[in-house]
């Protein structure tokens, strides 16, 4: 809530007749009275204002190179985005966390498995959702077909080898149990990092290859936080 402001001076206006007192825990000083004409004279032109000056200049040249970078980025985002298929797109959710934030801005790329290769283990994709392709959701593909998934009070084996999950901390994974699942032709079986807040292929089942838009290549946003994947 925003309550309005009190100014020391309104401490001790009247209202409606009568004085107010100052509170205790308000401090009243008194405007300090010029002696004779010992006024503050205008700061005349000379080296103090030269300095001032150049740090002004400074500044606003440093902010306009900034501004002159951003662009810059962006222009080089729009190209890449036009020229080669990639797509922006922006985090919803937990599901992927800590790996990747609520909110984060990612940069897909779509050309990455029409040209070089198919989407491997591991790898961080954008894929429709089988159940609503009009949806769009961001996972981590664990197995690929062929293999056999199962999954035994949280951790995740392939091929009946434990996953070294080290990017899901402790407080992030599941304690249930999955499968055992073959992974069909042409589909992968996908989940997100936060293993006990994410619906994945243990709830909704495989991904077709079809529907795997990209791999996730980089997150440009928040730029504190850039990272290539």
């Amino acid at each position: 809530m925003v309550q309005p402001e009190l100014h020391p001076e309104d401490a001790g206006r009247e209202r409606d007749g009568d004085p107010r007192e100052p509170r205790a825990d308000q401090a009243v000083a008194d405007a300090p009275e010029p002696v004779g004409d010992e006024y503050p004279e205008a700061i005349e032109p000379g080296p103090a204002w030269d300095r001032r000056r150049a740090v002004l200049l400074r500044r606003a040249g440093e902010e306009l190179v900034a501004w002159v970078k951003t662009l810059a980025s962006a222009a080089v985002y729009a190209t890449l985005i036009v020229t080669f298929g990639f797509q922006v797109a922006r985090v919803e959710g937990r599901s992927m966390e800590p790996t990747l934030q609520d909110q984060d801005r990612l940069i897909v790329n779509k050309a990455a498995y029409r040209f070089f290769g198919e989407p491997q283990v591991g790898d961080i994709v954008m894929l429709d959702y089988p159940r609503d392709p009009d949806k769009s959701f961001v996972k981590r593909i664990v197995a690929e077909a062929g293999d056999t998934v199962r999954i035994e009070n949280g951790r995740v084996f392939v091929n009946e080898v434990l996953q070294p999950d080290l990017y899901v901390p402790p407080e992030f994974r599941s304690y249930e149990n999955h499968g055992p699942e073959v992974v069909q032709e042409a589909y992968y079986f996908v989940m997100g990092d936060h293993r006990n807040n994410s619906s994945d292929s243990r709830h909704w089942g495989q991904v077709p290859r079809g529907y795997i838009i990209g791999r996730v290549q980089l997150r440009w946003w928040p730029l504190t936080e850039v990272r290539t994947f």
